[in-house]
C-alpha cells in the first residue's frame, strides 16, 4: 500500500528485457523483492544496487498502464510502500492501476500552481466524485471538476516541482487509480436488495 506522496524522481535506464530505474532515496532501505511504485504501478524490485533496481513488466501491466511508453531517459515517479508507523499524507493507493487517461490540458494558473485536465475511460467515471481522491501517475490528488469524460485537478507548486508533471505533454497517457473504497462499496451495494 502506498500514499500517493512521491518520494523521488527516478530515471529509466532500460525498458527491455526488464525495466531498470536509477534512483537513490527509495533504495535506502530496499530489499530484494520489495514493492516500489513506479508512476503509480506497484512493481517488485529485483537486482538491487545502491542506485538502481530492476522490475519485470507483465503483459497485464504493459496493457493497463503507461509503463510500455517509457524509454531510456524517461523520468518516473517513485514511492516506497507505507509502514505501520507511516503517516498517511495522501490517500490509500494500492499501486493497481485501473486504466490510463489522456492528458488534455496542463495550464499554469500563476503563483506556481497548475491546472491539469485528463480524459478518462468511461468505466472509471462511476468511482469518481467531486473532492474525492484519484492517483494520477501515482500522485495523490483531489478531484476539482468532473465534466463528462474529463476530470480536473489543481497542482500545487511543490507537487509540480517534485513529480513528472513538469515534463508531461498534452496527449500523453497517464496512469489512473481510483479510490479502492469506492470499488468495495459498489460491490457491497450490488448484493443489497
Amino acid at each position: 500500500m502506498f500514499t500517493g506522496i512521491i518520494e523521488e524522481l527516478g530515471t529509466v535506464a532500460a525498458v527491455r528485457p526488464r525495466l531498470v530505474v536509477t534512483c537513490s532515496t527509495v533504495m535506502e532501505d530496499a530489499r530484494e523483492g520489495a514493492s516500489i511504485a513506479v508512476n503509480g504501478v506497484c512493481l517488485t524490485a529485483v537486482d538491487l544496487t545502491s542506485d538502481s533496481f530492476s522490475a519485470d513488466l507483465a503483459p497485464e501491466t504493459l496493457a493497463r498502464t503507461n509503463l510500455g511508453d517509457l524509454h531510456a531517459g524517461s523520468r518516473v515517479n517513485l514511492e516506497r510502500p507505507v509502514t505501520p508507523a507511516t503517516r498517511l499524507s495522501g490517500h490509500i493507493v494500492q499501486g493497481h492501476v485501473d486504466g490510463t487517461g489522456e492528458l488534455i490540458a496542463l495550464d499554469e494558473l500563476g503563483d506556481g500552481s497548475w491546472w491539469v485536465k485528463v480524459r478518462m475511460p468511461a468505466a472509471l467515471d462511476r468511482y469518481l466524485v467531486h473532492k474525492g481522491s484519484i492517483a494520477i501517475d501515482g500522485i495523490s490528488l483531489t478531484i476539482a471538476t468532473l465534466e463528462g469524460d474529463q476530470l480536473g485537478v489543481t497542482i500545487i507548486p511543490h507537487t509540480y516541482a517534485h513529480t513528472t508533471l513538469k515534463s508531461r505533454r498534452v496527449g500523453e497517457r497517464v496512469n489512473l487509480e481510483v479510490d479502492v473504497l469506492a470499488k468495495h462499496v459498489e460491490k457491497l451495494l450490488a448484493h443489497v436488495k
